[in-house]
């Protein structure tokens, strides 16, 4: 099941080190699947507030995700970011294939009718 790495970053300030954070990210992903899915494009809030930029990276599931997150590759880089750029980062399981939201509604109705 496919797996992202989202990240909401704020208060991004332009330095020379995130430039070089985002020259070496890929070839950190790419051994375990990752490839970006938005990076730092326009988006739109719909609803609520989302100040700031949004990362997206898909991976084929979430044991390569997390992989590359462990891995001293990307560990390595990953102070080149958090010096400069405060944020959330969290990792979320995609949906499995031909998934049907109603079976999680009747889930929901059955809970709260059994009190």
């Amino acid at each position: 099941m496919t797996a992202y790495v989202i990240a909401h970053l704020r208060d991004a300030t332009p330095h020379p080190e995130i430039a070089e954070y985002i020259e070496r990210i890929p070839t950190t992903f790419e051994p375990y699947g990752g490839r970006f899915l938005v990076h730092v494009t326009p988006h739109e809030v719909m609803e609520g507030s989302w100040p700031g930029d949004v990362v997206m990276i898909g991976f084929p599931g979430v044991a390569e995700a997390r992989a590359w997150w462990d891995s001293p590759e990307y560990q390595e880089i990953a102070p080149l970011r958090s010096r400069h750029i405060k944020g959330d980062i969290i990792l979320v399981g995609g949906v499995p294939e031909g998934y049907d939201p109603a079976s999680t509604a009747k889930a929901m109705r059955e809970a709260l009718a059994a009190g």
